[in-house]
């Protein structure tokens, strides 16, 4: 487990790892004003460790709380005021959503998410300036997504696009990574991908291997903005992202910089690593049926939580078809084909993806650079989730060096 040893041991607040990794998120997004840090540590000592029902209602009801104070601050005309509460209230109903699935009711995981992002979208509108819903087009429909303009500046600038992971929020893309880019004079770009948050929910899009099909259309849409430097264009994924964005750019040569936090070379290894010998042999041998009967008839339910969580953003019903997809989540036939400059982090107790950032580091042929977090640090775990600030520093100072 992360923390379990080495100075992230002092970051267990649960036995938990599921219910300490979501607390750490929480918790780690107070330093970009989404949270405060009482509060997080007060709901810590009201959720029962490993209860998935009590987890999700005490996240639940600080949401609602965070609402309440942020309607209550608009309608008297305290807009900042107003943008943090909702931003608050997006921290704790995101992290709720973690725990539908494993909780009383799984049915509720549609309205939870239809909470965050409602939030989301009165918080908008009181930043300053105020964050820019796009539509970028795509294929045959338009994919949503928010552009972030640099402080004080509407002139043009480099830009960064924001690729988020396979289950964070669109406050996920605020705190690990638009802040820190509007504060150091970068426009900043995010979207939601088939199978990630509106495009899952609204549009039943459906994660996809090949992603370059995605983040070309976004570097079409971005070039087609005035303020956008077309020349200095960098591409930043966060988890699974650090799928996502070196493949992209094996195939897209407009980017200029790109970072994988951290980076994965083969997504299914966190899907496969925990199985039974017996039970990856059905899946190498094509034995559908029969896997299928095993995970159905898995009596663990918070394993079959998990697998529904895992599995929704697939387009799956079948966990055999899910596991076979997730397969061709693999870097190592077009990795050689990157040319552009990557960064590459190297969380200490990286629990999804153990060694891969090292791995992609190897393979890379062109510039990269791999960066290690420590718990010393304070900087621990997958995408570094108490040390945003560190993370922010080390990023975006490789960005400003290599983009010029």
């Amino acid at each position: 487990m992360p923390g379990d040893s080495g100075p992230g041991r002092f970051s267990r607040f649960f036995q938990h790892p599921t219910f300490n990794y979501v607390f750490l998120i929480s918790l780690g997004r107070a330093y970009y004003l989404a949270g405060n840090v009482g509060k997080v540590l007060r709901l810590a000592s009201q959720i029962e460790d490993g209860n998935f029902e009590s987890a999700y209602q005490v996240y639940q009801r600080a949401g609602d709380e965070a609402r309440a104070l942020a309607e209550a601050s608009e309608a008297r005309g305290h807009n900042v005021s107003a943008r943090q509460a909702y931003c608050w209230a997006q921290n704790y109903y995101d992290s709720a959503t973690y725990f539908v699935d494993g909780s009383a009711d799984p049915t509720r995981f549609l309205s939870a998410w239809e909470r965050v992002y409602d939030c989301w979208l009165k918080a908008i509108r009181l930043f300053d300036p105020p964050i820019e819903p796009v539509r970028i087009p795509y294929e045959n429909t338009e994919l949503r997504g928010f552009f972030f303009w640099a402080s004080g500046a509407r002139q043009k600038r480099p830009l960064l696009i924001l690729n988020n992971g396979s289950d964070g929020s669109v406050l996920d893309m605020w705190t690990q990574g638009g802040a820190g880019a509007v504060a150091r004079g970068y426009h900043a770009l995010t979207f939601d991908g088939p199978g990630q948050g509106y495009a899952l929910w609204k549009q039943n899009l459906f994660f996809r291997p090949d992603w370059e099909k995605v983040i070309t259309p976004v570097v079409d849409y971005a070039l087609s903005r005035p303020e956008v430097d077309g020349a200095r264009i960098a591409l930043q994924g966060i988890s699974q992202g650090g799928y996502w964005v070196p493949r992209a750019v094996a195939f897209e040569p407009r980017i200029a910089a790109a970072v994988a936090d951290p980076g994965v070379v083969d997504v299914s290894t966190s899907w496969t690593s925990h199985l039974p010998k017996p039970v990856i042999e059905l899946l190498e041998a094509g034995r559908k049926a029969e896997f299928d009967r095993i995970m159905a008839g898995e009596k663990n339910p918070e394993l079959a939580a998990t697998l529904r969580f895992r599995t929704r953003p697939y387009g799956f019903s079948s966990p055999f078809d899910a596991f076979k997809a997730v397969q061709a989540y693999n870097l190592r036939d077009v990795v050689t084909r990157i040319r552009c400059p990557m960064l590459i982090t190297a969380p200490a107790d990286e629990i999804f993806w153990p060694g891969q950032s090292q791995e992609l580091y190897d393979l890379l042929p062109g510039p990269k650079r791999l960066v290690p977090f420590t718990g010393e640090e304070g900087a621990d775990l997958h995408c570094e989730p108490k040390a945003y600030g560190l993370r922010d520093l080390r990023v975006f100072d490789w960005l400003d060096e290599t983009l010029g």
